[in-house]
């Protein structure tokens, strides 16, 4: 009989003076404040008084009754540097977060009541014992990383702080929980390796199994196939005529095939997409090129970085995790790159990918650090990626392993590393070399890039400013201040970051402040700004480009402008550039807690005024903008998988709103972007703007405005908005032109559209799906005359 160990544990530090129940599996920090312990740790500055915790060890401590000793602990996800025991006696020293754990009992359990404590040492104190007993100094990074020495631990690298996350540092327990019979038969692992050819696809399923010395069953497509296992291996082979295959978003439909494997009482089941895919890195005149090919089909990535869904795993569902990814989805997305600062994801987010067409890039969780190479730490790595590795490689979403993220930059960061390169690069290559072999081993078929950004295998180049090979990291926008523009100089062959700082939306800053905190100075929007000098960025690009804004929300709601054009001026330079360039992967998709950063979506899933702007510029038909010397060329893009007749119609307006045609053009669009149109800049007024308008023959539609200049350039109008309310659905007319019209509630929910123009007389349509359908919101209207004109 199996007993489960979810629910109730008792919780307690090693002083004794903070005790609480803890409703496993969740983190320690939620339940000391669910039990009113602490205050909510996203609020305010409470981040800082709450560091304490982190630097104590603490123990979880249950009871369970058998009736059997010869039983098995099984646990997964134990977070991190952990002592378990059962009746006082130690049955496991647990070092790694991203592993599973399965420890035999007979010798220390009884038959009635067992005690079961988990003490979770302190992350900080192991931390530094660790860093102290290595040859050489491994430093990580402190900009990022108040908390030290986290790149000692098997761990998410962001528990301990980053440039948008609290560093809090949780302990927890957040997978498996069970007592189990060790003689048991059960399934440990089903590998699919899949063959295409022209009569068919052949699925060689391997499962390995213990306890079971019988047939193993593979049921799948209606096919039943049975064989004797041997050593505790079955091999099968199953093959499947005129398949259904698998595509990702916007390419085709995504059909799933159940796989049921058997084996005498223990069963194992798993969803199979038919696919073919590849990484292609051809060298061409610019270099080598960096693509994805799906079933013989070149595909144009268009998606965003992936990072937890919450800084406290105990606050982490399926539930909100298969929304965020549904958003990914929705505004045109068709991949997510699981960062590496992170954490391997749960079955459940690759089985979403799996249902929504998301492709996978999965980093392994090295981030930014560096990290040592002794043998008890690679023994660790070996074994956290054999076991990821077999749990996610049977999925059709998964299209790529990366070995990690900017670790090859961070060589030259340290001083230390700087000084002797040659010591920690070796250092890096036995890390390297060591994730590689264990995917080779485990997976020989899996797709292996060796680090983010990368100019290739064995190559250790610069790639944030070389932009001919591989994928790029391009940060100079943010990072160093340059205008928009210079997402232009740059023609990467796949860009898999790139971002702009943005505030979260006013509901999200009704969060963690008091209405007196609502100002950008104020200590506490400071303490949720982690990015050095963030806040003065933000306000600088302002500077550049808008006049100043006139109220604290009115800041919040040009800051989301400012970040949405920063990003579709990149998004939409690069597929300009197709197939030369073929990715854009935005930093970032989703936030860990309230805070400032480069997410499009709010914490809590709602959509900032970026992501409602990348559903548009993410399209798969579009036509952009693109300026080249002294005119401007309206260029189509399409990324569908067939060609469509596309007509563009480009107008020259004021800011009073009159309007003139500046002409019509038609073109038939495939798969390399097109040139369409050329409006000479000596055709337009100082005070004119392109808006141009396209129609594809399948009857998508698509609008965008050009200013040759920066928007504080042109005298506005009031645009005298209207706005008709008829419950949750809304008409918005303008009586001028009226730039990045944008409805906000006083509630989380989600808006059919948003950050739209509107010319004279133009009425726009939407709805509101509030997050409590029982809720009655109320509407606030805004567009940039409104906002930063007086």
């Amino acid at each position: 009989m199996s007993h489960d160990l979810a629910g109730e544990w008792s919780l307690s530090d090693d002083s004794g003076t903070h005790t609480c129940a803890m409703q496993m599996p969740t983190d320690g920090i939620s339940a000391l404040h669910a039990a009113g312990l602490i205050p909510d740790p996203y609020f305010g500055r409470n981040e800082y008084d709450l560091r304490w915790i982190c630097e104590r060890d603490w123990t979880a401590t249950r009871d369970v009754d058998l009736d059997d000793t010869d039983v098995d602990l099984v646990l997964s996800e134990v977070d991190c540097v952990a002592t378990v025991r059962v009746n006082d006696q130690v049955v496991l020293r647990a070092e790694n977060a991203f592993r599973s754990y399965r420890v035999p009992l007979a010798d220390v359990a009884q038959i009635g009541r067992n005690t079961i404590s988990v003490t979770f040492h302190s992350p900080v104190r192991v931390g530094a014992e660790k860093q102290a007993a290595l040859p050489f100094t491994v430093p990580h990074h402190p900009d990022n990383c108040p908390i030290p020495n986290g790149n000692m631990l098997r761990k998410p690298a962001c528990d301990f702080g980053w440039d948008w996350n609290i560093a809090l540092a949780p302990f927890g327990i957040y997978g498996a929980m069970q007592v189990v019979p060790k003689d048991a038969a059960r399934i440990d692992n089903v590998m699919v390796a899949q063959t295409h050819g022209d009569d068919g696809v052949t699925l060689d399923v391997t499962v390995t199994t213990a306890h079971h010395t019988g047939d193993v069953t593979a049921m799948i497509a209606g096919q039943t196939m049975s064989v004797q296992c041997d050593n505790g291996t079955a091999k099968l082979r199953v093959s499947i005529q005129n398949p259904d295959l698998w595509w990702p978003a916007g390419q085709g439909e995504q059909p799933l095939y159940d796989l049921t494997i058997t084996a005498g009482d223990a069963t194992a089941h798993r969803r199979i997409g038919l696919r073919q895919i590849a990484l292609v890195t051809t060298p061409d005149a610019a270099g080598h090129g960096f693509k994805f090919r799906v079933n013989g089909r070149d595909i144009f990535c268009k998606g965003a970085n992936w990072i937890p869904a919450d800084a406290l795993a105990g606050q982490i569902s399926d539930a909100k995790t298969r929304d965020l990814l549904q958003s990914a989805v929705d505004a045109n997305m068709n991949m997510i790159r699981v960062w590496g600062g992170g954490r391997y994801e749960r079955d459940s987010f690759y089985d979403a990918c799996d249902e929504l067409g998301l492709l996978v890039w999965q980093d392994f969780m090295f981030s930014c650090n560096l990290y040592p190479s002794t043998p008890d730490f690679l023994a660790e790595v070996t074994a956290e990626v054999t076991e990821n590795v077999a749990r996610i490689q049977h999925h059709a979403c998964l299209a790529l392993w990366c070995g990690d993220n900017e670790l090859i930059g961070a060589l030259n960061w340290y001083e230390v590393s700087r000084k002797d390169r040659d010591r920690y690069l070796v250092n890096y290559d036995r890390l390297n070399r060591c994730i590689e072999t264990a995917l080779n081993e485990t997976d020989p078929a899996a797709i292996w890039w060796p680090s983010s950004p990368s100019p290739g295998l064995m190559s250790f180049g610069d790639a944030w400013h070389d932009d001919g090979s591989g994928d790029m990291h391009f940060w100079s926008v943010w990072h160093e201040g340059r205008d928009f523009d210079h997402y232009r100089d740059v023609a990467p062959r796949f860009c898999s970051e790139f971002g702009f700082q943005s505030y979260p939306s006013m509901n999200a800053i009704r969060r963690f402040t008091a209405p007196q905190d609502q100002n950008i100075a104020a200590p506490v929007l400071e303490s949720h700004q982690k990015n050095k000098g963030g806040n003065a960025r933000i306000a600088e690009t302002m500077f550049r480009y808008f006049r100043w804004p006139k109220h604290f929300d009115d800041f919040v709601y040009l800051s989301q402008i400012q970040q949405g054009l920063a990003i579709k001026t990149a998004v939409t330079h690069w597929r300009s550039l197709k197939p030369h360039c073929m990715g854009t992967l935005v930093w970032q998709l989703n936030d860990t807690w309230p805070v400032c950063s480069w997410a499009s979506l709010d914490h809590g899933g709602d959509w900032k005024l970026l992501h409602h702007m990348t559903r548009d510029f993410y399209a798969p038909v579009l036509v952009t903008a693109v300026p080249v010397g002294d005119r401007i060329v309206l260029r189509g893009v399409n990324d569908g998988p067939k060609a469509h007749m596309v007509q563009v119609t480009a107008q020259a307006v004021r800011a009073d709103g009159s309007a003139r045609e500046l002409g019509i053009a038609g073109l038939t669009l495939g798969f390399d972007a097109v040139d369409m149109m050329d409006i000479p800049l000596c055709n337009l007024a100082d005070d004119e703007m392109i808006v141009f308008h396209w129609k594809s023959d399948d009857g998508a539609t698509g609008s965008d405005i050009h200013a040759p200049k920066p928007f504080k350039s042109y005298d506005l109008r009031p645009a005298n908005l209207s706005l008709h309310v008829d419950g949750l659905s809304v008409t918005v007319t303008a009586q001028s032109l009226a730039l990045f019209v944008a409805i906000e509630a006083d509630m989380p929910g989600r808006w059919s559209a948003n950050a739209f123009h509107l010319l004279p007389g133009q009425a726009r349509s939407l709805s509101f799906a509030p997050a409590d359908a029982n809720a009655t919101p109320t509407f606030t209207l805004r567009d940039l005359h409104s906002a930063t004109y007086a």
